[in-house]
């Protein structure tokens, strides 16, 4: 008969208070299959810690984003944002769902092309596109996001060189009520410079103006943020079209979408707190729709939304490597998975969740990773019950940024691994080896032997 495993007696201060509207949980949940799969059979195959990212939910999140666009307005095109994961497998799968690309460097510009993607699919924004990029871009016929007059000037010698007009899109900052506002990107709307530089394309040979582009931040809950952006971008619409008789081919409104996780310092969670699609759709097109646009010269909607469509889908599984009690009596947990593999626990109070409950009792935890630094913390505080060295946890809700944002610091990053549609794992990225991080060195000879 196996020994149970010993709980000392502890007693836990109970802070008397009103519970909110949802309630009070009496128990923490439990996750041990995803998408039917057992948690135990994969890290007993694929050890830990490891990524996993499930097709279905993707492909369903997917769908329910453009239906709730597409029910609405007549002219939607999502655009996957390749920097909030980038893996191609990750990003084949939303291209087969119809999406374009969206990409903010060279690097994901060549991962676009090289995932089937013509030119005219891509969008390339960021304040950082080099020569060779712009000129790739040019000859594609890509969607370049003008982001200043440095750019814009640039842009048109090299396209004069080449003797070939450039695709535009002017990227615009504006006041929607929200802080803080992203004015670092683009031209200013309410101070006239944009107004300033859309004359200055339409005015220039080697220039063509597709359409104009706004993404005013990001994790934005407040969807009167997006009516007013959008009521702004559609009146510079109709005044570009009534000074120059010129019909825009679309309205690119950017991402910012929150999804269900919940940002540090929140009273209640996300999950409880976050606008759905629908939301979102309905505060954007009712505002193209009821705007002076009219129906022959709607413009195709454009979305680049990244973290809210691919956030739900990823998972980290990991095990718990010791207990301890620090100074002031709390326990602290370590596990195998640091700040440098889950970036977003810097804002995010991230769940981790045990396989299975071995008892009911719960304490308050510090859950920290097993970095040598001491900001290597995945949860500051949170209910959790005694795990045992060894033991798995599982970590919802991570797959925007992480697989971007990852380090490659004291440990070497772990595999990636995708449940498909039938069940069926893949290794879609493989576990990191000394060997191929060695690869990128060279030592001098003198240092040699």
């Amino acid at each position: 008969m196996k020994k149970l495993d010993y709980e000392r007696p502890i007693i836990n201060k109970v802070n008397a208070g009103m519970p909110d509207k949802f309630g009070m949980s009496t128990r923490v949940p439990v996750i041990s299959h995803i998408e039917g799969v057992a948690i135990t059979d994969i890290m007993k195959q694929f050890g830990s810690p490891i990524y996993v990212i499930s097709e279905p939910c993707i492909r369903e999140t997917f769908q329910q984003a453009q239906k709730a666009f597409l029910s609405r307005y007549p002219r939607v095109q999502f655009a996957w944002s390749y920097k909030t994961n980038y893996l191609n497998a990750v990003c084949k799968i939303f291209h087969s769902e119809g999406a374009w690309a969206e990409v903010v460097s060279g690097f994901e510009y060549t991962k676009a092309i090289e995932n089937g993607i013509p030119g005219n699919q891509i969008i390339f924004n960021g304040p950082d596109k080099s020569r060779e990029d712009l000129e790739r871009a040019i000859k594609d016929g890509a969607m370049i996001h003008l982001d200043s007059l440095d750019e814009f000037y640039y842009l048109g010698e090299l396209a004069h060189k080449l003797d070939k007009k450039a695709n535009v899109g002017l990227r615009i900052n504006l006041d929607a009520g929200i802080y803080p506002k992203w004015d670092r990107f683009g031209f200013n709307l309410e101070n006239g410079e944009a107004w300033n530089v859309l004359n200055r394309v339409m005015l220039h040979e080697y220039m063509v103006l597709l359409g104009l582009h706004t993404h005013m931040g990001t994790y934005i809950t407040s969807v009167n943020a997006y009516a007013v952006a959008t009521r702004k971008m559609a009146d510079l619409t109709n005044r570009l079209f009534r000074k120059y008789k010129y019909e825009l081919k679309y309205l690119d409104l950017g991402g910012g979408f929150a999804s269900k996780n919940t940002l540090k310092g929140a009273y209640l969670p996300g999950s409880d707190t976050c606008p759905s699609f629908d939301d979102y759709a309905e505060a954007i097109t009712s505002v193209l729709l009821d705007s002076e646009l009219p129906p022959e010269r709607l413009p195709l909607l454009i979305l680049e939304s990244g973290r809210a469509l691919v956030d739900d889908s990823g998972f980290m599984l990991g095990s718990v490597l010791a207990n301890k009690r620090l100074a002031d009596g709390r326990r602290a947990t370590v596990i195998d998975i640091g700040v440098n593999m889950l970036f977003t626990s810097f804002w995010y109070d991230h769940e981790v969740l045990p396989t299975q409950l071995k008892s009911e009792q719960t304490e308050n935890t510090t859950i920290y990773g097993p970095l040598c630094m001491n900001i290597d913390v995945i949860r500051e505080a949170v209910q959790f019950p005694l795990l045992q060295r060894g033991d798995a946890v599982v970590i919802p809700r991570i797959g925007a940024y992480n697989m971007t944002q990852w380090m490659q610091f004291i440990k070497l990053r772990p595999p990636v691994l995708l449940i498909d549609t039938d069940k069926q794992i893949h290794l879609i990225r493989k576990k990191e080896t000394n060997e191929q991080f060695n690869a990128m060195e060279n030592v001098p000879e003198h240092l040699k032997g």
